[in-house]
């Protein structure tokens, strides 16, 4: 791939900006990551905007902007209903704590802007007057599949340690390799993520595991970066699993059950954690098998405070830990049984456990994998006419609600959230009788509802 062949459609509003602030007289680039996808033929997520315009003198240029990162040189220009952030060249001082330059300095050197930059695969610009600018050849390592720091890796790590986890996610999404120098880099200044933010190291984390290639999890283990943020995957490279069911560590399973696994986070975070709590609670025969009692259990109240640590939203929390407390269960495959369990682990999010047990089954050993999938299947089969047929599953669709008893005496409170389960626990294993006469019926037999409907 040639610098001089290369064109990017650049999309019209896109244009329009720099356009705009070239006809002022300055210069203007698409530049870093939308360079790169677009080179890669992937859809880019933004459209960034660098500049020799100073800050003052873009916001006079457009009649709607707004101030986002104007004490770094961005000001986010507004056309129609999208924004498009518009950074003046500058140069970082110096990283005091890590994180961020203590001070910017503005220029007019593109070149100087690019060198900044953490890789050569981000430190690309492009416009339609003057092409490609790839000072650090970019190009080059796209073509070797490479990840490399621009000029020194030490000093751009030393710079914002997060670039240390962006090298691991740019490998697992691109499926490139890391440079050597950069990897050592990376290894040797793993601390100073000790520094970052939880929330700026989830983001990279999750956009590494829900990427192609989630195993790069094992090359952040093994180069000692995920022992900052995650150190109980440590004892699961080592936690040989001597059953018939494996014959991985619990780290090689794991991995395989995330590549198995379909590209969503709540599933990717559940498969990263299944087993976390194997090592914790290994118990090991006289005659050499292991076992690993209650491991959903103690693996789900891992897995809370690890996303707790991680700053994740109880939403996904509440959705990650269900999935990994009821993992390793198998109900009867009967239609009873699927609605019980479907209903425990909640009806939304049930699919998603038939998927982390598939991708779990997955990658057991080859004896059991096939046994696995095959009730896994009948499951998912079964879970499908439940489907169809409109079974009720929640408290929410049964036929009856609380004020239908409350009208018939039953008193509110604890009373009553036990008479609304039973009915619920009715239905569950017969749906025909989710009719508002048989469970009023049944209320009454059971005399916690004294008078006649």
């Amino acid at each position: 791939m040639k610098r001089e062949e290369i064109r990017i459609a650049v999309p019209e509003k896109v244009e329009y900006v720099l356009s705009t602030l070239r006809g002022a007289g300055y210069e203007a680039y698409i530049v870093g990551g939308c360079v790169r996808d677009a080179i890669l033929h992937r859809t880019p997520e933004d459209w960034d905007i660098t500049t020799s315009a100073m800050p003052g003198e873009v916001k006079q240029l457009f009649a709607r902007t707004v101030d986002t990162g104007i004490q770094h040189g961005t000001v986010t220009v507004l056309v129609g209903r999208e924004g498009f952030e518009v950074t003046t060249y500058r140069i970082d001082g110096a990283y005091e704590d890590g994180r961020h330059p203590e001070s910017v300095t503005f220029t007019r050197s593109l070149l100087e802007d690019l060198r900044r930059r953490d890789f050569t695969i981000n430190a690309m610009a492009y416009s339609e007057e003057t092409g490609l600018v790839d000072e650090f050849d970019g190009i080059g390592d796209i073509g070797r599949e490479l990840i490399r720091c621009v000029g020194d890796p030490t000093e751009r790590f030393s710079e914002d340690a997060l670039r240390i986890m962006r090298a691991m996610r740019f490998s697992a999404q691109l499926g490139y390799k890391i440079e050597e120098k950069t990897l050592r880099a990376a290894a040797a200044l793993a601390p100073n993520l000790d520094k970052v933010s939880a929330e700026r190291i989830r983001v990279e984390l999750e956009k590494l595991l829900v990427s192609d290639h989630p195993e790069r999890i094992l090359l952040c283990e093994e180069e000692g970066i995920l022992q900052r943020f995650l150190p109980e995957f440590t004892p699961c490279m080592t936690c040989m699993q001597n059953s018939p069911h494996h014959g991985d560590t619990v780290a090689e399973h794991t991995v395989k059950t995330l590549c198995a696994a379909p590209a969503a986070k709540v599933l990717r975070l559940a498969a990263l954690l299944h087993d976390i709590a194997k090592p914790k609670v290994k118990v090991t025969s006289a005659e050499g098998m292991d076992r690993f009692p209650d491991h959903a259990a103690e693996s789900a109240r891992m897995a809370d405070a690890i996303l707790r640590r991680l700053k994740y939203d109880n939403d996904t929390r509440k959705k990650v830990t269900a999935l990994i407390l009821h993992h390793s269960g198998e109900p009867a495959p009967e239609a009873a049984a699927i609605r019980r369990e479907a209903a425990a682990v909640g009806p939304d999010l049930y699919p998603d456990l038939l998927l982390l047990r598939r991708a779990d089954a997955a990658a057991q050993a080859p004896a059991w994998a096939e046994e696995k999938l095959a009730r896994v299947e009948k499951a998912e089969a079964i879970w499908q006419e439940i489907l169809a047929r409109g079974d009720c599953l929640d408290l929410k669709h049964l036929a009856i609600t609380g004020r239908d008893l409350m009208a018939l005496g039953a008193k509110p409170g604890k009373e009553l959230g036990t008479l609304l389960g039973q009915c619920l626990e009715t239905v569950l294993e017969d749906p025909s009788r989710n009719t508002r006469d048989a469970l009023l019926l049944q209320c009454k037999e059971a005399g916690k509802c004294p008078q006649n409907g």
